[in-house]
C-alpha cells in the first residue's frame, strides 16, 4: 500500500502542474467596464512542454534531502521526543508487569491472577491507543512539512524539466509495481539538480555535519501493540469448566 505521505505528495504535484499549466494557458479576463484595459502581467512561468526526454525524481527523497526539510524534520523529530521517550516507558513498564506475571502466575490465587490480568489488558489498551494517537499526530505534521516543501518545489522542476528538454518526468518515491517506472538509470534522475536547485532559492543554509534529519518514528522502537501471552486464568477447583 502506498503510504499516506506518497499518495499526498503526488496529489500535490499533479495539482500544482496543473495551475502552472492553467497559468500558462489562459487568457486574461476583460470586465465589461474596460473592455480595452491592458491586462497586469502575469507573474506564473510560460510552460513550454517541447522536450521529449524522459526524466524520473524521487520526490520524497528531494523533500528530505533539501536542507529546508531537513531543518524541519529535525525540529519535528526534537519535538516529538519526548512524547516518544514517554510511549517507550510505557512499554517498558508494560512489558515488565507481564513479564512478572508470568513468572508468578502458579504462585497466584485467582482472584489476584484475574486482577493482574485485568490491569495488563487496560495498561495495553492504554498504550495502543496512544502510539495511533502518536502515529497520526507524527504522520499528520510530517504531511504539513512535505506539502509546504512540495508545494514551493514543483515550479522548480517543471522549470528545470522544460529548459533540460524533457517531455516527462516520472516519480520513483515508490518501487514497481507501485511505481509506472519497472527500471531507470541514474542518467535521467534529476533530484539531486532539483535539490540543489530549490536549496538555492528557499536561501536556507545547509545544516551542519552530522546534523541530518530523519524521518520522526512513526511508531516507536520495542512498543508493539501485540499483546504479550498474560497468564491464564485457572478456575476454581469446584467451578466446572466453561463449555
Amino acid at each position: 500500500m502506498m503510504s499516506k505521505f506518497a499518495r499526498t505528495a503526488a496529489v500535490v504535484f499533479g495539482l500544482t502542474l496543473f495551475a502552472l499549466g492553467q497559468a500558462a494557458t489562459t487568457p486574461p479576463a476583460t470586465t465589461p467596464d474596460a473592455p480595452s484595459a491592458t491586462p497586469a502581467p502575469s507573474t506564473a512561468p510560460t510552460i513550454k512542454a517541447t522536450g521529449t526526454k524522459v526524466g524520473t525524481i524521487n520526490i520524497e527523497q528531494a523533500i528530505f534531502a533539501s536542507n529546508e526539510g531537513q531543518r524541519d524534520f529535525q525540529a519535528l523529530q526534537t519535538k516529538l521526543t519526548p512524547k516518544l521517550n514517554e510511549l517507550k516507558s510505557s512499554a517498558d513498564e508494560l512489558d515488565s508487569l507481564k513479564k512478572n506475571a508470568s513468572a508468578q502466575q502458579d504462585k497466584l490465587n485467582d482472584d489476584a491472577r484475574e486482577k493482574l490480568v485485568k490491569q495488563i489488558e487496560t495498561k495495553t489498551k492504554s498504550l495502543e491507543r496512544a502510539q495511533q494517537d502518536f502515529n497520526e499526530d507524527s504522520q499528520s505534521q510530517q504531511g504539513e512539512i512535505g506539502n509546504k516543501i512540495l508545494t514551493k518545489m514543483a515550479p522548480i522542476i517543471v522549470k528545470y524539466a522544460a529548459d533540460n528538454g524533457f517531455g516527462v518526468i516520472l516519480d520513483t518515491s515508490q518501487q514497481w509495481p507501485r511505481s509506472p517506472v519497472l527500471w531507470n538509470g541514474p542518467a535521467v534522475d534529476i533530484t539531486q539538480a532539483i535539490v540543489e536547485a530549490y536549496n538555492v532559492q528557499s536561501g536556507v543554509a545547509a545544516p551542519p555535519p552530522g546534523a541530518g534529519a530523519t524521518r520522526p518514528a512513526a511508531k516507536p522502537a520495542g512498543t508493539g501493540t501485540k499483546p504479550a501471552t498474560t497468564p491464564a486464568t485457572k478456575p476454581a477447583a469446584t467451578t466446572p469448566p466453561k463449555q
